[in-house]
C-alpha cells in the first residue's frame, strides 16, 4: 500500500515557482506515495510572526491546522525548510499558553520538510542519469537552524555520482532576504545578498543548488542585476532532472 500525505505548498512557491511544486509532488510519486493538496491553504504566517503581529498570526496557523486535521495520521510534508521550521517549532513558541497549544503540538509533530520525508522516511535511492555537472550549494537560515534539514537536502544530492560539489565558503550565512528584513532594511540585504554573491562566484560553479523558493529568488534577482549568467535551482527542480535526465542544466 502506497504512503499518503499532505502537501503544503507554500505561497512563494506557489505563486512563484508553481513548476516546482509539480516536481515536488512527482518526486513523491516516485516514492510511492499519493498526495493530498487543500486547496484552501494559505500562508504559514511567518512574515506577520516575524513582524509581530502575533494574534494575526495565530488566526492564519489556526486556519491551516483546520484544513490537514480531515485525517490527523497524515503526515504534513512541505517544500521549504522556512515554512517547515514555521510549523514544526516556531508555532508552538506562538502558541505557548494558549488554550490550543495541545492541538498545536499535534499539529508540528506531523511536520516534514520534503528532503526529510524522502530522505528518512521513502528512503529513496536515486541513480543519476545526467550529464557532469559541478554545483554549489546555499543552505537557508531556517532550514538550517530551525527544521534542521540540511543533512537531509545534501545526503540526497549526494546520491549523484556525476554531481560535484563545490562547497561555499561561507555556506550558513544569510542571503539577505529574511522575509520583512529585505523590504525594512533595502542597504543591509542588499550587502548581505552580494557578499553570497561574490561567495558563489569564487566557487566557479554556474549553478546554484537551494531548498527555499525565497532565498533563490533573492538571489537569483541579485545576479540579474549584476548581469550575471549564474542560475539558482530549487533542489527538487534539481532531482527530478537528474533522475529523469533531462540535462536541463548544462
Amino acid at each position: 500500500m502506497n504512503k499518503k500525505v499532505y502537501l503544503f505548498s507554500t505561497c512563494v512557491c506557489s505563486s512563484a515557482m508553481p513548476q516546482t511544486v509539480i516536481n515536488a509532488i512527482e518526486l513523491l510519486r516516485l516514492a510511492n506515495v499519493d498526495v493530498i493538496y487543500k486547496k484552501n491553504q494559505t500562508c504559514c504566517s511567518q512574515p506577520s510572526y516575524n513582524s509581530g503581529y502575533f494574534e494575526e498570526s495565530k488566526k492564519i496557523v489556526l486556519h491551516n491546522v483546520a484544513l490537514f486535521e480531515e485525517d490527523e495520521s497524515l503526515p504534513i510534508v512541505v517544500p521549504a525548510g522556512s515554512c517547515a521550521g514555521m510549523f514544526s517549532h516556531d508555532i508552538l513558541e506562538l502558541f505557548k499558553g494558549d488554550k490550543e497549544f495541545e492541538r498545536i503540538k499535534r499539529f508540528s509533530e506531523r511536520v516534514y520538510d520534503l528532503s526529510q520525508y524522502l530522505h528518512k522516511v521513502c528512503q529513496v535511492n536515486y541513480e543519476d542519469k545526467g550529464a557532469p555537472l559541478t554545483i554549489t550549494w546555499h543552505t537557508s537560515c531556517h532550514a538550517f537552524r530551525i527544521q534542521k534539514c540540511v543533512d537531509s537536502q545534501k545526503a540526497l544530492l549526494s546520491q549523484f555520482k556525476n554531481v560535484t560539489l563545490a562547497p561555499l565558503q561561507y555556506e550558513e550565512e544569510c542571503c539577505g532576504f529574511g522575509g520583512t528584513f529585505s523590504i525594512k532594511e533595502p542597504e543591509i540585504s542588499n550587502a548581505i545578498v552580494s557578499a553570497k554573491i561574490d561567495d558563489i562566484k569564487h566557487t566557479g560553479a554556474k549553478y546554484v543548488v537551494a531548498g527555499d523558493s525565497a532565498c533563490i529568488l533573492n538571489i537569483q534577482g541579485a545576479l540579474k542585476r549584476q548581469n550575471s549568467d549564474i542560475q539558482v535551482v530549487h533542489l527538487y527542480d534539481f532531482l527530478l532532472d537528474r533522475i529523469k535526465g533531462a540535462n536541463a542544466y548544462v
